[in-house]
């Protein structure tokens, strides 16, 4: 788990160094992928790159690709057949004669050596691109026939407006919901009403393409901003959640695996991606008896639905009888010689083992538990009586499931007794006084996503409640967290940004007024109470009475800052 290298560089490095193992990588993974696959998710990582090319522009470009695996795959000693993918991939795409017209300053990455080139054309991408039409589809009375007639194509035009409309999204991932699309088809075009049957299964795999796309960005943030040894601890805590009933060793393994496929689909390596996923899959597939009793389905589908059907999966049952840690963890008074012996394998462990027992809590929440032990074992193993030192540390760690368990507590019941409109009015008023720097759409925006989350987590049974509430609240802090760091806020919203990822949540709760922060003048036309604030359709009106808020909530803070006596 807790691996000491983390650079970017050096993730990119082993990406693009990947071909020792191989011959010809790009030969390997043809055959590995076969010439459907292989042709859809080359188009799927071009799309993700050049996201204004046309389809037929880009399968110019697809087809170079595929004339190379092919011809690699019959003699892996031919031209360019050594070279790593992301190279070939951005080879083809430096060679495109109007990427400068098209793209502007993009075209400048070709300059740069790989890997940096990579890492150059990653920036560029942009997620949900107004350039970009939703996929349009064909109408009732050609689509059906055009399915029978021409599947590839229209199964291809699908895949490449998902994937250039959802530049982080991952390949298998991509043609999962080409293979949900083409089950609506199979299926509707035998109802009586094909529109309305297609239109209520593309509004659900829309929705399911916007959740996943979300997940993905956040989990590839967490991977380049906090570090390998952060990701892996995190995946770490999770697998073990979701497989309680695998060994240790084999989480280690999965773990392994999985980390290095993360860092080819969040690189844009969508063809190692795939391929890599559907080996990890294929794996535990083989020992399911080892992993899970869920993933029985899955394992029964195609190749490219069973990775998505896999993540998808529920947490398998806990075992019977796991004995408490307490006597593993405190009561052993030899606990120091194994921790010092081997501090990371130690803590990969305790969180493996903490993490089956407890599939109510967050992986964030294990993470500062992991965090509150270590830190209370290397004060306690420099005493000269470590046992009595951590004998109370079960008490210690309970104070940071006490404190997530009783924010979780504190929102629902507010967002239960008072409803959606008063919750989203307290966390405006908490939130302007922590960022009173942040425009009123933005803190509208960031205010309406908690609510959602309130209002979906809240409803769920208790075990199920605290790791849906941190779980997607930290996705919502990682967004402004990301806003922060070219639009910088103020000194404590970068300072919980950057200092620890399990302390994220928790460090923005006890945020407090941001004192340092110097308002504006007081200006009375910013509470405006014309005919509009009444007159006005229900959701204008409650706009106005928002952005009202969050000026009065401004305006406490520069009473406050004068020394005033504030009424929240």
């Amino acid at each position: 788990m807790f691996y000491r290298h983390s650079s970017a560089a050096s993730r990119n490095l082993q990406r693009f160094s990947r071909g020792a193992e191989h011959k010809s990588e790009i030969a390997h993974r043809y055959n590995d992928l076969k010439e459907e696959t292989f042709k859809a998710v080359t188009m799927i990582t071009f799309a993700q790159y050049l996201q204004r090319c046309s389809y037929e522009g880009l399968s110019k470009l697809v087809k170079n690709v595929l004339d190379l695996a092919q011809a690699c795959s019959a003699n892996e000693d031919g031209p360019k057949c050594g070279n790593s993918l992301p190279s070939i991939f951005l080879d083809e795409i430096c060679q495109v004669k109007e990427l400068r017209d098209s793209y502007g300053a993009m075209a400048d990455c070709c300059a740069k050596a790989d890997p940096e080139r990579n890492e150059c054309f990653l920036t560029f991408k942009v997620p949900q691109p107004d350039f970009v039409q939703p996929y349009q589809r064909p109408g009732a009375d050609v689509i059906c026939k055009e399915y029978q007639d021409n599947r590839v194509s229209l199964l291809g035009h699908f895949i490449y407006t998902v994937a250039r409309r959802n530049p982080f999204l991952y390949a298998p991932t991509i043609l999962a919901l080409a293979a949900d699309y083409e089950h609506a088809l199979q299926t509707c075009c035998k109802e009586s009403d094909i529109n309305a049957c297609l239109d209520e299964k593309a509004t659900a795999i829309k929705e399911k393409a916007k959740k996943v796309s979300v997940k993905h960005q956040y989990a590839c943030g967490v991977l380049n901003k906090f570090g390998e040894r952060t990701f892996q601890a995190n995946k770490l805590a999770l697998l073990s959640q979701k497989y309680p009933q695998a060994p240790f060793s084999e989480i280690l393994k999965i773990l392994r695996d999985t980390q290095s496929t993360y860092k080819e689909c969040c690189g844009g390596d969508m063809v190692e991606c795939m391929d890599d996923r559907a080996e990890i899959v294929a794996y535990m597939c083989s020992k399911q008896d080892v992993f899970s009793s869920k993933i029985k389905g899955c394992c029964e589908k195609s190749i490219v639905e069973r990775s998505q059907c896999i993540l998808e999966a529920e947490f398998d049952d806990k075992p019977e009888g796991l004995p408490s840690l307490v006597e593993k963890y405190i009561q052993d008074k030899e606990i120091c010689k194994s921790f010092e012996a081997g501090h990371d394998e130690f803590l990969s462990e305790f969180v493996y083992e903490y993490a089956r027992r407890h599939p109510e809590f967050s992986t964030q929440l294990i993470l500062r538990v992991a965090k509150g032990f270590e830190t209370l074992l290397e004060k306690c193993c420099k005493t000269d009586n470590p046992a009595e030192c951590y004998g109370n540390a079960q008490e210690e760690l309970n104070k940071h499931i006490k404190e997530t368990q009783d924010v979780v507590k504190t929102n629902c019941d507010l967002l239960t007794t008072h409803g959606e409109p008063d919750f989203l009015k307290a966390i405006l008023i908490r939130y302007t006084k922590k960022m009173p720097q942040v425009s009123t759409d933005t803190l509208l925006e960031i205010g309406k996503k908690m609510t959602a989350v309130g209002t979906k987590c809240c409803q769920l049974p208790e075990d199920k409640r605290l790791p849906c509430s941190e779980g997607y609240l930290s996705v919502v802090i990682q967004d402004m967290c990301r806003r922060q760091e070219t639009t910088p806020i103020n000194d404590n919203v970068s300072h919980c940004c950057s200092d620890s990822y399990a302390y994220r949540r928790p460090c923005f709760t006890a945020m407090g007024v941001d004192t340092k922060y110097v308002p504006p003048p007081f200006n009375p036309d910013m509470f405006n109470f014309d005919e509009k604030l009444c007159s006005a359709p229900p959701a204008e009106q409650e706009l106005g009475q928002m952005k009202l808020l969050t000026s009065a909530a401004n305006n406490q803070i520069l009473r406050h800052a004068l020394g005033k006596r504030v009424q929240t």
